[in-house]
């Protein structure tokens, strides 16, 4: 057994779906999650969330705009 530092992130549904997403498009030495507990938790290693923020910005900023004025 071995102890992880980890950081709880409490999510909706469609976050925890987007970062388990985002997830599995990572190569298996740069995974942040530690497990998955629940619908709206799960543990992410501490060292990662920082990335994780960037990360989710990236994805955020692709679907979102703005309406321009006419």
């Amino acid at each position: 057994m071995r102890a992880i530092r980890s950081t709880l992130l409490t999510c909706d549904a469609a976050l925890k779906h987007l970062l388990l997403s985002l997830e599995e498009s990572r190569p298996n030495n740069a995974r942040f999650v530690i497990e998955d507990l629940d619908e709206t938790h799960l543990p992410v290693d501490s060292s990662m969330v920082d990335e994780i923020r960037a990360l989710l910005q990236e994805e955020l900023d692709k679907n979102s705009w703005t309406l321009d004025s006419v």
